[in-house]
């Protein structure tokens, strides 16, 4: 089927056998029904993404369906209609950080509440030994290489997922894990030079 930037979806087209780009470019056009088909085919996967920013299935549900109503009133200013699913992402990343946001309130409480609800699980010499154990990595990593560092504090300290450093990297997710597997090796082996030369 050859499909313009201004036509219509062909009336016999199915809307389930159709592509992405297609869809796109028919709900650009006014088809509601072929949003309602992005719909379908996106939700499970935006709605778990959302679970893994809020953290929250309620939640999650609801920044889903924010998600898709601001997709609906911005799609006209998507350009590349095969990009839809990175777009979606993108508005789930930045929609998740907004809410998080807006949310956070501080707590106020006097030390002696503080102290009575909060306990320490393990000894002084147990944090001491888990804070230089973090300086040691820490360290490590910082002798790493550049892709190999971004790698590791994208995937550890930033918790990013697989898909979301493939479109930051702008590298296919096999190829993120291999790095991924690739920069622990070098970290494990960064580690153990460090601590022989302690030693």
């Amino acid at each position: 089927m050859n499909i313009t930037e201004n036509s219509f979806l062909d009336i016999n087209t199915p809307l389930s056998t159709a592509t992405v780009a297609e869809l796109v470019l028919a709900v650009q056009n006014g088809d509601q029904d072929a949003f309602g088909e992005l719909f379908e085919r996106y939700r499970g996967g935006i709605v778990a993404l959302a679970m893994r920013r809020v953290r929250n299935a309620d939640e999650a549900e609801e920044l889903a369906q924010d998600v898709f109503i601001q997709a609906m009133q911005k799609i006209d200013q998507l350009r590349v209609p095969e990009a839809f699913g990175g777009w979606l992402r993108r508005i789930v990343h930045r929609m998740a950080i907004n809410r998080m946001t807006r949310n956070r309130t501080a707590i106020a409480c006097d030390p002696e509440t503080l102290e009575a609800t909060c306990f320490a699980v393990g000894t002084p010499d147990s944090f001491a030994e888990d804070r230089e154990q973090a300086a040691v990595v820490r360290d490590s990593i910082d002798r790493l290489g550049d892709l190999d560092q971004q790698t590791l504090k994208a995937f550890y300290l930033h918790s990013k997922s697989l898909i979301e450093m493939s479109d930051e990297f702008d590298a296919p997710v096999g190829t993120i894990k291999r790095r991924l597997h690739v920069a622990r090796k070098r970290l494990q082996k960064e580690m153990q030079d460090g601590v022989l030369q302690a030693v």
